[in-house]
This record gives C-alpha cells, structure tokens and sequence, in this order.
C-alpha cells in the first residue's frame, strides 16, 4: 500500500513540476505524437549561391540569401517535394519573398532547384506582389491532379490570398486574389492570408474534398475564418450575418494561443471529423507566462466534418513548441510555424518554420 501511495505521488509531483502545455494527454482523435528530427534538423537553409535574374528589378539576385520557413509539403511521383518562403537581403522590407522548390526520396534530406518557381513579375499581380513578395504556400490538388497554391502576397500595406495552379509544381500559373469575386469585390482591401484547405488525405496526397456542394478553407491570422468555393480558385468569405467575418475560433486567454491563430497545413477530413493543425502566438501578460513573450507554438482543432464552422474538440496544450538553437533564435525569435503535412515512406512528417529562418522536420 505504501509502495502504491509513493507511486502516486512520484506521478503527481512529475507533473506538477513539468513545463505548461506538454503534461496533458492528447485526445485520442489528435494526429500525435509527433518527433523532432533532431539529427538532421534544420532540414533547409539560406543559400547565397543561389541566384536568378528578378524579372522586376532587371538583375540578378540572391533570391534565398536572407532567410527559408514556411513550406507546403507535395507527394508526387513517389517523392517528397517542399515549396518555400525564401527571401533576399533587398529593399525597404527587408527582403522580398518567393517560393522555391526541393525534393526527397526520404522525405528528410533535400535537394533544392536553383530558382523560384513563383515570384513577383511585371504582370497585373505586381501591384499585390511587389515589393513584399510571395508568401506561405499552401497546396492541395484536385481530382484529377492539377495543383492549387494558396499564398500570401505583400505590396507593403496589405497582406492579401492569392491563388495559383499548377500541372507539375514548377509552372504555376497566377489567378489572383482568392477573393476578387465575391461580393462585387468587397473584400478585395481585406487583409487576409494562410489558406488551408479541406482535404482527404489519399496515398500520401492532400485531396481537396468538396462538403454540402463546395470546398472549404479555413484562413486568417487573428481568429481563423472561413471561405467557400465552387472550383478552387474563386473564393467567398463566410459572414456572421452582420456583415462581418464569421470567427470559427480564436486565441483563448490564459493559454498558449493568447495572442493570435493561423491555420497550418491544410486541413484534413477524417472519421473523427475536420482535424486542423494551427500555429499560434503567445503574449504573456494575458496567455501562457511559462513561455517566452511571442512564442509560437503549434496545436490542432476538430471540427464538425458537415459544418466546417462548428468545433467539436480543441487541444488544450501544443505539441510542438521552440526549443532547440535554430527555433528559438532568428529573424523572428522562439517560433516554431508548421505548414507542410505528408504521409511518406509509411509515416507522417510535418514540416515547419524555425525562427522565420530555417526549416525543420518532424515525424510520426
């Protein structure tokens, strides 16, 4: 009986004395644990060698001299393909961004093509583009295998949703704003970014699926939104019947995710129901003071699989959060962004941005 109380007690004391967030178990319809790889983290880096004639400012350029985060994460063809944020070291915003692209025959160690696959140019999209660049990539293909690129762009005072297509991941074709169209162009001036569409995740493809009639994405950067679409490419926000952006969930007080959500991959249909990996930032004065101030952690959500905007569960803790050199310093300190999500070689791998610097694995 003793023996049995020092057990109890030892197990108490042991979480008690652990870090917020990590002592809780993770509800059974979560997509964890997942592990750092820790030997060959970070994955992906700056490169100065790396150099391609910028079709707007007419001259070379060191297009992933500064920093490389944030990537989508393709399966095709049996390889593991990543498209990233790479910026330069030029111009007033301390670099402009674009999307490269690398591949893997292991899901870990990369190769790297030597020019960006999708970046500002002279065409009727610089006027969003340029000079921010092009951000965040997330991507889903369809049924019958065409690609779609959510992204962000920056023209210095908007952050807008772009889309972008693509037969083979190296020749995108640019359709615009993803919310042009809607509603006479009324959210054309909205500031709006991270789209993370509902898939089926299919031999290791992220499958766009269409619920009650159109696909859905979720989106935003302070709460996380909602948008419908019949075709991928042409976006409608959800309003709350005012007029506004309906919030489908926001940060919480007291908790890690305090401060702002951002949607992560894209979001995956499954038998439990819509299950969203979401980044977040904390702020200590009214979150998580355990954690360093700005803290971006990364946790998930299940919604409601035939309303999209209903939650049905949310974690209470993150399961990933900085702590190694390479997250916790960098050109934004103490991140960890995840936004690419595969099932390759018979696990899962999440790919995330480390201090808006590098880029990290993790594996299931």
């Amino acid at each position: 009986m003793r023996y049995l109380q020092l057990i109890i007690l030892i197990t108490i004391l042991g979480c008690n004395a652990s870090a917020p967030g990590t002592t809780r178990p993770n509800p059974e319809w979560s997509l964890t644990p997942f592990e750092k790889v820790d030997s060959l983290n970070p994955i992906l880096l700056a490169d100065t060698n790396s150099v391609f004639h910028c079709p707007v400012r007419n001259q070379p350029i060191q297009w992933e001299a500064k920093d490389v985060f944030n990537p989508a994460a393709v399966v095709r063809n049996d390889t593991a393909f990543l498209l990233y944020r790479a910026e330069d070291k030029i111009g007033k915003y301390a670099g402009t961004s674009r999307i490269g692209i690398a591949w893997s025959r292991d899901g870990l160690n990369f190769t790297k093509y030597p020019y960006p696959v999708l970046y500002p140019e002279k065409d009727s999209f610089d006027i969003y583009e340029w000079e921010g660049g092009c951000e965040d990539p997330r991507i889903v293909e369809d049924e019958q295998g065409i690609y779609y690129m959510t992204y962000t762009s920056y023209d210095g005072q908007t952050a807008r949703l772009m889309v972008a297509s693509s037969p083979d991941l190296f020749h995108w074709k640019k359709t615009g704003p993803a919310f042009a169209k809607a509603e006479n162009g009324k959210f054309m001036q909205l500031w709006s970014k991270s789209g993370a569409i509902i898939c089926r995740y299919q031999q290791g493809k992220a499958v766009a699926v269409k619920i009650n009639g159109k696909y859905w994405m979720y989106w935003g950067d302070t709460n996380i939104f909602l948008a419908a679409s019949n075709d991928l490419i042409n976006w409608t926000p959800v309003e709350n019947g005012g007029g506004g952006i309906l919030p489908v969930f926001g940060p919480r007080k007291g908790m890690f995710d305090s401060d702002l959500v951002e949607p992560g991959p894209p979001a995956m249909l499954t038998d439990k129901g819509i299950l969203l990996i979401y980044n977040s930032r904390n702020v200590r004065a009214r979150g998580d003071s355990s954690l360093p101030e700005g803290t971006y952690t990364v946790s998930q959500i299940l919604l409601d699989p035939q309303q999209p905007s209903k939650v049905i569960s949310r974690m209470d803790h993150y399961f990933i959060k900085p702590d190694q050199p390479y997250e916790l310093n960098g050109q934004v300190n103490n991140v960890c962004f995840a936004e690419g999500l595969i099932y390759y070689k018979n696990r899962w791998i999440l790919y995330y941005g480390t201090a808006d610097a590098k880029i990290a694995a993790a594996i299931q």
